[in-house]
């Protein structure tokens, strides 16, 4: 069997190991490529992870490719990301030994099924079939436990299979929210660095500047995804992976995750019927980047460009939710430093940054 390749690398004060992709394809028709790909790594069973609907757009057309490739095939759904999904999907493992689990789908299933890889030291290929967040070539995973999401380490994926028709063929939400999850990374790697020089954590110039770019990549080609074309597609799957491997590179979630993802944290946890992750931590990073001093203007008029919230009532959710948020997202994860870390945010000071960028 062809193992992933890695590298060892010191980080700050650590040493940690840098699992990285050693197949991305992209493009339309990709899904064709499975069981070759299969066949490369020497995977001869394989436990398909997808949901009722996702089974329908992908996971039913990849499960008759791997069979006629000669892989056994063997199939669970799942509905949440959960540990108790995770749970359902590891004990299928033990049930019926394979040697490579694929999440097909959103986010949920390919979190689920690269947490039970990770947690049944089995390997993982990621097949999106929306753009919605950039999980999608990560070593890290959001599992709900208690009610809430939580950052966990999960598999770096051996392959990324992304079919660009699939996924321009997806409801356009998810395309955008994808995007404002990319864009939305602009102001994470200025909290890193913020945060590096406030408190001298450990700061990975090259994870950080792939992020960045990645951020830089989206918001100038906002008008070409917009156009829902292939090239679109291309560019926010490319910018979706480049994340991916900067979570890897760095060894946390430190280059894609900050007060913009705090926020959005936040109103998971107080709003009734939160938006999509990607749509709320693009209109959180209009109002950090405000407290950064940047362009906070261009941010909110790439995310309008991309047709994604910019407003909490494009959001779906009151104001007043928007202002608690504010308040409460600095306590979501009190070990990670970032601009909010410098404010004293109370309910008058939450109001004024809202309302100064049309958030609210």
């Amino acid at each position: 069997m062809v193992l992933q390749k890695v590298c060892t690398v010191k980080a700050g004060n650590k040493i940690h190991r840098i699992n990285l992709p050693r197949v991305v394809v992209v493009g339309e028709g990709t899904l064709t490529q499975i069981g070759e790909i299969c066949k490369e790594f020497g995977f001869r069973s394989a436990l398909l992870v997808s949901g009722t609907t996702t089974w329908k757009v992908a996971g039913e057309k990849v499960n008759d490719l791997l069979v006629e490739a000669g892989v056994r095939v063997e199939t669970v759904r799942v509905s949440s990301a959960t540990r108790e999904a995770v749970e359902t999907v590891k004990t299928q493992v033990k049930a019926t030994p394979v040697d490579v689990l694929l999440g097909i789908g959103g986010g949920r299933n390919i979190d689920v099924a690269k947490v039970a890889s990770l947690e049944t030291n089995r390997f993982f290929i990621s097949i999106p079939t929306v753009a919605s967040h950039d999980g999608i070539a990560s070593n890290l995973a959001s599992i709900k436990s208690m009610g809430k999401p939580y950052s966990v380490p999960a598999a770096s994926p051996v392959a990324v299979v992304m079919d660009s028709k699939i996924i321009q063929e997806s409801p356009y939400r998810f395309t955008a929210a994808g995007c404002g999850d990319v864009i939305c990374k602009a102001v994470e790697v200025r909290d890193w660095r913020l945060a590096h020089s406030v408190t001298n954590e450990y700061y990975g110039g090259y994870a950080g500047s792939l992020s960045l770019m990645s951020s830089q990549h989206v918001m100038d080609n906002a008008h070409i995804i917009r156009e829902r074309s292939q090239e679109g597609v291309r560019i926010l799957l490319e910018a979706l992976v480049s994340c991916g491997v900067a979570m890897s590179i760095a060894g946390s979630s430190r280059p894609t995750s900050g007060s913009s993802h705090l926020f959005s944290h936040a109103l998971d946890q107080l709003a009734e019927k939160p938006a999509l992750h990607g749509e709320q931590c693009g209109v959180g990073s209009i109002m950090m980047a405000k407290l950064h001093n940047m362009d906070w203007e261009r941010i909110r008029d790439s995310l309008k460009t991309l047709g994604a919230p910019t407003t909490a009532k494009e959001l779906g959710i009151p104001p007043e939710t928007v202002v608690e948020a504010l308040c409460r997202a600095r306590h979501i994860r009190p070990t990670r430093y970032t601009i909010l870390n410098q404010v004293e945010m109370n309910k008058e000071k939450a109001r004024e940054l809202a309302e100064s960028t049309g958030v609210i």
